[in-house]
Formats: C-alpha cells, structure tokens, sequence
C-alpha cells in the first residue's frame, strides 16, 4: 500500500456545519423522490441514503411530514430566486415582466413536477403543508407585486394576483402532466397575470 492510499485512509470525513448537513439531507431527499416516489421518502430512508445515523435526520426534520414541508419550501425558494434572476435581466415592461414569472413558474414546476407532486400528495390534508402552502403562496405574491408595481399607478389588486397564482398552479400542473403545450401554458399564465395588473388601471382594488 502507498503512503498516498495509507494517508486517504486515515483522513477522517470532513464535518459538515448544520447548514451544509441539512443542505444535503434536502438534495438525497429529492433524488430518492425522483427515483422511487415520494412514499419511499421516510426519515430512515433518508438517513440511509445520507450515510448518516438517525438522530441526525430527526434533529432536522423531526418528522416525516416535517421533511416534506421542508421539501416543498426549497422548492418554492428555488422557484422565488430563479423568478428573481430573470426579472433582474428583464426589459422593464410590463408584458416582460409578466411573462418572466410565467415562465419562471411553469418551467420549475416542469423541472421538478412528478417530485414536487407526490411531496404534496404525501402532505395532503396535513397541517404542515397548509402552513407551508400560506407562507410560500405570499412570498410569490409579494414578489409579483413588487415586479408589477412600477408599472400600474392605481396599485396591484392582491384578489387579482390570488387569481393568477390559481392559474399558475392549474396551467403548470396540465404542462408537467402532458394535458397541455408547455409553451400553451406559459403564454397562458402570461396573458392572465397581465391581465391581473391592468385590472387595477380599471380601478378594481382588491
């Protein structure tokens, strides 16, 4: 045996911080969402797939509806900054920006649909995806009022913006589920959140 091969044996394993470990228990989650489905994904599985002990996964998630929520959050912030990024690099128009968020949202629920799915399925009727499901639903409205905003002088109706995420979620969900053109439904969600701002410059407040 070399002296390289005796010292590459002997190196212990680096010790991740806690925000390192829980940023890799999120990614093994998903990849054994995506290979097996979300009713695989319990908190032993995940400590098995990690390589980690037990404990570890309870002390971050506590629990199996605990985990998805989590789950469900990292997706919708990843949705939050690539919606983000784009807007940054945007035209600043109106139409641009309403198609930005278009296709910021269905292509993120394209890239990561079946998973995201059977996350929420699992939640279903649980209070953690309710309370998760409120807070990641206000950070996009929050985020599309404050791309909106500069354009409409009367303000942005949030009644209208509730509307338009209903028809993110419907036309985004029948892209990834091959019930619609993907690009149908981006266009789609474009003309509705458009059409939610101009609401506004009709005088309708919500």
């Amino acid at each position: 045996m070399s002296t390289a091969d005796a010292v590459d044996r002997k190196a212990p394993r680096r010790r991740l911080t806690r925000d390192d470990r829980r940023r890799q228990l999120i990614e093994v989650s998903w990849r054994i969402a995506q290979a097996e489905g979300a009713d695989a994904l319990t908190l032993g599985r995940l400590a098995e797939q990690a390589e980690v002990a037990k404990p570890v996964v309870y002390d971050h998630f506590g629990t199996r509806n605990g985990l998805l929520a989590e789950l469900y959050r990292d997706y919708d912030e990843r949705v939050g900054a690539a919606m983000a990024a784009a807007l940054s690099a945007s035209p600043d128009t109106l139409e641009d920006k309403a198609r930005v968020i278009a296709d910021a949202y269905v292509d993120c629920v394209l890239k990561q649909g079946r998973e995201l799915f059977g996350v929420a399925a699992a939640l279903e009727g649980s209070a953690e995806l309710g309370a998760v499901r409120r807070q990641c639903d206000a950070a996009f409205l929050d985020q599309c009022e404050a791309a909106l905003a500069p354009f409409v002088e009367a303000g942005i109706s949030r009644i209208a913006l509730i509307g338009a995420l209903g028809a993110a979620d419907a036309l985004s969900h029948a892209a990834a589920a091959g019930d619609a053109d993907a690009e149908d439904a981006r266009e789609e969600l474009s003309r509705v959140i458009l059409a939610a701002a101009r609401r506004t410059e009709t005088g309708g407040r919500g």
